[in-house]
């Protein structure tokens, strides 16, 4: 049976694709895994402490270990050396003494008397069957003298051409060989040869002796210093796993403690156990604890207090400044009979007058954005009339000064869920910032949006911000220029309340300026109320700006943006534009 190409390159491409699944399987395991170690490395001190310590100690005990087996292992040998050698001396002096009768390698009886000098010295042994063979051979007289070794063996493989020239040429030498000699297994000899002079020429003796007994003892001294050495490593690692711990534990309620403090939980407290280093560490930090503890209860009812104050006066004047307002309302609206210098102290009285409300109104805002009490009613609104309703209630005020608000909104409507009450005073105090600021130059309005965000610009081109000034104009009363008298007879809280308001919104109020060059304030808002923002339609940064030379324009400016419990953040300033802006 026979089987088609076709279905056979499918079979292979299956098991190659299987395979390239496998791999990258255990690809991914293997990175996960790495991924976990290098986690665990990072963020446990313990596990580096105990890591280092098994990997410094497993090098120090592995080198002490090599050098004591290394050791161990060169006494033997060398004892085993000493031993051979006076074996051979005694051996060569007596096989000397039996050879000094012959004169000519022919004689009869001198193949007899090696054979018994080489079995008397095979059998001088004191260990008996303890595999040492003994030969004594003839270079000098081959085929006349034949070679002898007891027990009987073939030492010829063993014997090197260089031991054998060495001993040839009358020097005691040795060498390390492996080899099988008496039918057993493979063995590692030491080989010995010594020359034997005689009155008809040299003959060599050499000595197999078996090395087992050294090498086992040598291995056994060998595991006994690695098993030693592990046990001892194991003991440092677990050693430094305590150590640590003891030094860890603490450093650890101390920072889950911390983040308690840090969440609110004023009332967390480490225990103090003992009087070392690490209880007087909890000590001191439970003693901190306390005093943050009373110096935060201390500023809160000390802030509780002046928003209550805030609130009580706001309210409270309230009442007199209702008497007040009927009693110049009636007299400003008799001013026509009065001298014109009456006449202009009520018109005086009933500008102050309006601002005092507006201030009162302004600080009661404030004082509920500090309490906490303000709602977000967001619905969805278009922003467009939102726009327009602003510009026509500052065109009178923009007229008196002599500035042009030029609008730049799409002709299609932009819908955001927003509070449009809210949305419409910061829109209202950033345009009356800029038409007041403006220096009789246009203001540009500025609308877009994106699928995630919406976004309004309020651009000047006054005298602008100096540098630093980015980061106080949102602060509550601050003013530029205090010698400036305002065109608009604001309170100086309109930027503060604007970034509150931002801030509800989960949005950004971020403002921009350069000396020379006026300013531009940007309202981001998300589309949907409870998105977070990530981009703004927008550019923050004029495209008509001319910065230094070697000052790019996306890391001149600074932004300001509403940070955590009413705290101000400084971001970057320049976001590229997201979508076109239709005229």
């Amino acid at each position: 049976m026979t089987t088609s190409p076709l279905k056979d390159l499918e079979s292979t491409s299956r098991r190659r694709g299987a395979a390239r699944e496998l791999w990258h399987a255990v690809g991914d395991r293997a990175a996960r895994l790495l991924a976990g170690l290098h986690q665990t490395w990072r963020r446990s001190l313990q596990a580096r402490v105990v890591t280092i310590t098994l990997v410094t100690s497993s090098l120090l005990v592995g080198g002490f270990a090599y050098l004591i087996a290394d050791k161990i292992t060169n006494i033997l040998l060398e004892n085993a050396k000493t031993d051979v050698q006076l074996r051979l001396l005694n051996g060569a002096e007596y096989a000397a003494k039996q050879f000094s009768l012959y004169g000519q390698p022919q004689e009869a009886q001198l193949q007899e008397t090696i054979d018994g000098t080489v079995n008397y010295l095979a059998g001088g042994d004191p260990q008996q069957n303890s595999g040492v063979v003994v030969a004594l051979t003839a270079e000098s007289w081959p085929g006349v003298i034949e070679p002898r070794t007891s027990p009987a063996a073939n030492v010829r493989p063993l014997i090197s051409p260089e031991l054998r020239a060495a001993v040839a040429g009358g020097n005691v030498a040795n060498q390390i060989r492996t080899g099988r000699l008496t039918g057993e297994s493979e063995r590692k000899y030491l080989v010995y040869g010594s020359p034997v002079p005689t009155r008809f020429g040299q003959v060599e003796l050499y000595y197999f002796v078996p090395l087992t007994l050294q090498d086992t003892t040598a291995a056994q001294a060998r595991a006994t210093v690695v098993a030693t050495g592990v046990a001892l490593v194991l003991l440092l690692g677990l050693l430094a796993a305590l150590v640590t711990r003891l030094v860890v534990i603490p450093v650890r309620v101390a920072a889950r403690t911390a983040q308690r403090l840090s969440a609110g939980l004023l009332d967390q407290r480490m225990a103090v156990n003992g009087e070392d280093d690490l209880a007087l560490l909890a000590a001191s930090f439970n003693q901190m604890a306390t005093n943050l503890q009373r110096q935060i209860l201390r500023l809160e009812e000390m802030s509780r207090l002046q928003r209550r104050f805030t609130s009580d006066v706001s309210h409270e004047l309230r009442t007199p400044l209702t008497t007040v307002r009927m009693a110049a309302d009636l007299i400003f609206a008799e001013r026509a009979e009065f001298d014109p210098a009456v006449a202009r102290s009520a018109e005086l009285l009933q500008a102050e007058l309006d601002r005092f409300e507006e201030l009162l109104t302004d600080l009661l805002e404030i004082s509920r954005f500090d309490a906490g009490f303000a709602v977000l009613d967001a619905e969805p609104t278009d922003l467009v009339p939102v726009v327009h309703r602003v510009v026509d209630r500052l065109s009178g005020l923009a007229e008196r000064v002599g500035v042009d608000i030029e609008l730049d909104v799409p002709a299609t409507p932009v819908i955001a869920e927003i509070d449009p009450r809210r949305v419409e005073r910061v829109l209202r105090n950033l345009v009356g910032n800029a038409v007041e600021h403006g220096e009789g130059r246009p203001v540009r309005i500025t609308l877009g949006m994106d699928e995630t965000a919406v976004a309004l610009t309020v651009r000047d081109h006054g005298v602008g911000l100096k540098p630093g000034e980015e980061k106080l104009v949102f602060n509550r009363f601050w003013r530029a220029d205090p010698s400036r008298a305002r065109q608009t007879g604001g309170t100086g809280l309109g930027l503060s309340i604007s970034v509150e308001d931002a801030r509800l919104h989960g949005g950004w109020l971020e403002a921009w300026g350069a000396p020379g060059q006026g300013a531009q304030f940007r309202l981001t808002l998300p589309a949907r109320a409870g998105d977070r923002l990530t981009t703004s339609p927008l550019r923050l940064v004029p495209a008509d700006v001319t910065l230094p030379f070697g000052v790019p324009p996306a890391g001149g400016p600074l932004a300001i943006c509403p940070g955590p419990n009413g705290t101000l953040a400084v971001g970057p300033a320049a976001t590229p534009p997201r979508v076109e802006v239709g005229s």
